[in-house]
């Protein structure tokens, strides 16, 4: 038998669409290209000598500031007037519960497994990402970065996490759809799946579970 007694899951990507098809229908909605949305964002970054989105996802930037930040830099570079004010909005018009998944992690919390969110999230969107999911009912720790100020894949935040479960990490499953959170939970010696899908995912979770 394993000796995992804890399962990690990320909220994003994971338990809710592909957050990919959310900036996709932004983009066809939108006219901004993912490309045009990352070289914004690159000179953001050099003027104000910090990543806005890691400022934004650490809580030490505002939403307002940082799609205002934005917002101006796109305009520039499009030569268009682009508002940004919505953008939270658009994101989670086009998010949707992984209600597979759900069910699935509430099985766990069902058979004795305890359960845990660790996000990277922005702090203005915690009313709308938890209503989207019962997260009391069945994760009793949520790590969001906003609140802790730190992301994955620093280090820091897999170590809080694990305190907040008083879980040791060689008895815990970390769940998540970017393969560098993934790697960074193995560093911190925890087991990792990393999710491409649902079907794939609770397969390889069994696996270990078992």
């Amino acid at each position: 038998m394993t000796d995992i007694k804890a399962v990690v899951s990320d909220f994003g990507g994971v338990l809710t669409s592909p957050l990919l098809n959310s900036f996709a229908a932004i983009q066809d909605s939108s006219g901004i290209s993912l490309e045009d949305l990352g070289q914004a964002m690159m000179t953001v970054a050099q003027t104000l000598g910090v990543n806005p989105l890691v400022e934004l996802e650490t809580g030490r930037m505002a939403e307002a500031e940082f799609l205002r930040e934005l917002g101006e830099q796109l305009s520039r570079q499009l030569g268009r007037p682009v508002p940004m004010h919505s953008f939270g909005e658009a994101v989670f018009e086009n998010l949707h519960p992984n209600q597979p998944m759900i069910d699935y992690l509430r099985g766990l919390r069902d058979r004795g497994y305890r359960l845990a969110i660790c996000t990277n999230n922005v702090r203005e969107w915690e009313e709308r990402w938890r209503s989207m999911l019962p997260v009391d009912e069945i994760f009793e720790v949520v790590v969001d970065s906003a609140f802790v100020g730190m992301r994955k894949p620093d280090p820091e935040i897999y170590q809080v996490t694990l305190e907040r479960l008083q879980v040791p990490a060689k008895a815990t499953l970390f769940v998540d759809d970017i393969d560098v959170n993934c790697d960074a939970a193995r560093a911190a010696g925890m087991r990792a799946v990393q999710f491409r899908d649902t079907e794939q995912a609770i397969a390889e979770i069994e696996e270990i579970l078992s």
